[in-house]
């Protein structure tokens, strides 16, 4: 059994899967793995099918050198963004396959969350490239492990109206108790 840096989740309401020395980029899967942290599966599902084809971006935070604007990112609250293709593939190809395990343990697949996703970089591959005057440098490319967790979203049961009328009271300042006797005063 291989170890998951996220020890504290349920097993029986997650399912699990990661992808070692994958040849994507490490810093655009990076960044396409924390947009859809914390997202329903079905929401990182579309999201990254809408990056393969351009209609939405991902924003670049941390790893955001020489990157070009996009009015896309605006949905993010960041001005830079990109299309990373490759790292949406691997990223929607493990999604299918947590899926795929979560289905296997009978979990509830259409109310799945992404709960953990973590991306670390693998060992470098080297190559060589020839440049003037007999000169040779590296390289490399830069391959990332991916690990990720999807848990069962809890059940969100509605308040019923008592409660809420009663809560509506509950929180008021000083002022907006004035305002209130003060309508009631003039009204009666």
């Amino acid at each position: 059994m291989v170890r998951y840096a996220a020890t504290h989740l349920d097993d029986a309401k997650s399912a699990r899967a990661r992808g070692s020395y994958l040849r994507t980029s490490f810093k655009n899967t990076r960044e396409t793995a924390q947009a859809i942290n914390g997202w329903k599966l079905t929401r990182a599902v579309t999201f990254l099918e809408n990056v393969k084809e351009h209609k939405e971006a991902v924003p670049m935070r941390r790893y955001a050198g020489s990157t070009g604007r996009t009015a896309q990112g605006k949905q993010f609250g960041v001005s830079k963004a990109r299309w990373p293709i490759k790292s949406a593939e691997f990223l929607l190809s493990l999604l299918k396959n947590a899926e795929a395990n979560a289905d296997t343990k009978g979990l509830d697949t259409s109310n799945l969350i992404v709960k953990h996703i973590q991306v670390n970089q693998a060992p470098k591959q080297r190559r060589r490239t020839y440049r003037a005057h007999g000169r040779i440098n590296p390289y490399m490319s830069n391959p990332c492990h991916i690990e990720m967790i999807l848990t069962e979203g809890a059940e969100v049961v509605q308040k019923s109206p008592e409660t809420v009328n009663r809560e509506q009271g509950k929180h008021l300042t000083s002022r907006q108790r004035a305002q209130r006797t003060r309508r009631a005063i003039t009204q009666g």
